[in-house]
């Protein structure tokens, strides 16, 4: 890669590690002057390795800004009234501010009322309905992490979002849809492409900014993207043991303004926030 194009490539590590810095000082400063030492619960149900490795991040992030942490692994077998339990005993203790339910469920569990069933005072990954109908009238606390990952390297990168054209491709609850809430309220308008899209490809070449969560290998091409546009690379797809993103990153870079890379990009910036809300719901309780 030519040597002008490392100045186009968002440094998602770079951003993770500031926020990071400022959740230890936040961390340091809630356990010197109240004593309270936020805590962060994983529940993993099964034993998919994917989803192992994103709990074993999570941890590593914990123990590197001061926040506590303890994982509680369930068998593939459990049922959904044993998920509810462990999930109601945790939203009662005092020492837990966090609780993160690592998804995907084995498919017999159901999804969503797990996730209801955490106190949305609690909901450190920001998908308790309560928490996206606040994000929707423009409160954003407790909110998904990657889109919230996503604005804060926004404003790292000084990237005015206001009256800019924002494409988001792919309308998961995770990403997709928050996403387009969060550049709403800052005044951009906003597109959301998804598999029913006819022609995605009118809609990306006009992006300014442009997110892509979908989880398909190099779906957006250079000749699909603006000269001069932001993109941001969600997607994750592993093949021969090698990762790659839904951005052909290689081609892309040569038009774009900033482009995320992937690995390096998005991930560490939505753990980072996440540890940001687990310090932020510790703080509301003390």
């Amino acid at each position: 890669m030519p040597n002008d194009d490392q100045t186009k490539i968002i440094d998602g590590r770079a951003v993770a590690k500031k926020v990071e810095e400022e959740v230890k000082a936040g961390v340091e400063k809630l356990k010197s002057e109240k004593g309270i030492t936020p805590g962060l619960a994983t529940i993993l149900v099964g034993d998919d390795p994917a989803s192992k490795m994103y709990v074993r991040l999570k941890h590593k992030a914990c123990d590197r800004v001061g926040v506590y942490a303890e994982d509680h692994p369930l068998p593939e077998s459990t049922t959904q009234e044993e998920l509810l339990d462990l999930i109601s005993t945790l939203n009662a203790r005092d020492d837990i501010h966090g609780i993160l339910l690592q998804l995907p469920l084995p498919k017999h569990l159901n999804e969503q009322e797990a996730m209801n069933a955490i106190d949305p005072a609690k909901d450190a990954d920001g998908f308790h309905p309560f928490n996206m109908g606040q994000l929707l009238i423009g409160i954003e606390e407790l909110v998904p992490c990657t889109p919230k990952g996503i604005i804060r390297a926004l404003e790292e990168y000084s990237i005015d979002i206001q009256g800019k054209y924002a494409v988001i491709v792919g309308h998961s609850n995770v990403v997709g849809k928050p996403m387009a809430a969060m550049l709403v309220n800052r005044n951009a308008t906003v597109s959301i492409c998804h598999v029913f899209t006819r022609d995605t490809s009118k809609f990306t070449k006009e992006a300014d900014i442009l997110v892509v969560a979908t989880g398909v290998k190099h779906l957006i091409k250079e000749g699909m993207v603006k000269e001069g546009a932001v993109i941001f690379d969600v997607g994750i797809t592993e093949e021969n043991g090698k990762v790659y993103g839904d951005v052909d990153f290689e081609n892309v870079i040569k038009k774009a303004a900033l482009v995320t890379p992937v690995p390096g990009g998005v991930g560490p910036m939505t753990i980072s926030i996440l540890m940001e809300h687990v310090l932020m719901a510790a703080q509301k309780t003390a």
